[in-house]
């Protein structure tokens, strides 16, 4: 995985430090809470929010607490 997060990056241009266990935990979440599909959905919107200046872990804390209380029905 760490070899994988490093050619992306590398070939993104992109020099970032981040969560790996953040980013993987929010899309268990958003997958076993709402549907498999939104796991990457999510992850990107987590991304946005934190290019926009967002604190990474203030963004995982919110979209857990938004997962745990998604109605099953939906």
């Amino acid at each position: 995985m760490n070899d994988w997060i490093t050619a992306v990056q590398e070939e993104l241009g992109v020099d970032v430090s981040f969560d790996t266990d953040a980013i993987l935990d929010a899309a268990r979440d958003a997958a076993h809470a709402v549907e498999r599909k939104a796991a990457p959905v999510t992850t990107y919107l987590m991304g946005v929010a934190v290019a926009q200046g967002a604190n990474p872990a203030d963004v995982a804390a919110k979209i857990e607490k938004l997962a745990k209380g998604w109605p099953s029905d939906k």
